[in-house]
């Protein structure tokens, strides 16, 4: 008789439990509230230049603000991430440090129309390992140095703000037959803070980086066009509305303030 009734006992709360869950033992379709706030990862190539201030403090703060919203960065020259992106890569925003990797990818037909703004200003500028720089007075006294570092031009804007500038001064082939050529800004700022390269080429914002490196001067006016950095999204993406919900806070006051300490000008 015990037995009886223990056993109608968990028959009940059993068939409780089925009630709860529907009746049918099968979850209940998601509402869309609850769809809207499942997580997402939004996947930004952006120019090498802009690693530290993204990820040490501008992911950070979006991601707490949006906490639905993962940003995953890759962090490269330009030119690279370009081929990345045209080879299929799983990008949503692209963040170029110029207009030429953008613009290229824009008449392939593969940037969303109306998303890219011009976000950002660089400066380019002639840099020696601190301690050096009595030796110099002159953006063009870069020509003095011993060797030089320079971003290669085929792929790396800060490299070809540096061939244009050089060019127009014509110290170009002078300077380029001591270069070593580096595949991103991030190694020729490193080759010179480390002592290997005695003079090179970055942006004004790489330098601010390290007390290893001493900004002798920038590019002369009017030998160089502005370092333009726009960024847009990717037509097809997985995540449009997270990337353009990134790319407006990367447009913010709140953004522009961390961009502007960090050594950047908003672009005009």
């Amino acid at each position: 008789m015990k037995k009886a009734i223990l056993l109608a006992g968990a028959l009940t709360v059993a068939m409780a439990a089925l009630t709860a869950c529907g009746g049918t033992g099968k979850a209940e379709p998601e509402t869309t509230a609850e769809a809207a706030t499942k997580a997402q990862t939004v996947t930004i190539a952006a120019a090498a230049s802009l690693e530290t201030c993204l990820r040490d403090e501008l992911i950070p703060l979006f991601e707490k603000q949006n906490p639905g919203i993962t940003i995953e960065g890759t962090y490269d020259s330009s030119g690279k991430l370009q081929t990345q992106i045209e080879e299929g890569a799983g990008i949503d925003v692209f963040f170029s440090a110029a207009a030429k990797q953008m613009d290229a990818l824009n008449e392939k037909g593969m940037i969303q129309d109306g998303s890219v703004r011009n976000l950002l200003e660089n400066k380019i500028v002639f840099i020696v390992p601190t301690g050096d720089e009595g030796n110099y007075s002159s953006f063009e006294d870069i020509a003095k140095a011993e060797n030089a570092a320079l971003g290669d031009p085929d792929s790396v804007p800060a490299g070809q703000y540096s061939k244009e500038a050089l060019t127009n001064l014509g110290l170009w082939d002078e300077v380029l037959a001591k270069a070593s050529l580096g595949t991103n800004v991030t190694e020729v700022l490193n080759w010179v803070a480390e002592g290997s390269a005695k003079a090179g080429i970055v942006y004004a914002t790489d330098a601010a980086q390290t007390g290893k490196v001493t900004i002798v001067a920038e590019a002369p006016e009017g030998s160089v066009k502005k370092a333009i950095y726009p960024a847009g999204i990717i037509k097809d993406c997985e995540n449009p509305e997270g990337a353009q919900k990134f790319i407006d806070f990367l447009a913010s006051s709140e953004a522009m303030d961390i961009f502007v300490k960090n050594g950047f000008a908003a672009a005009e």
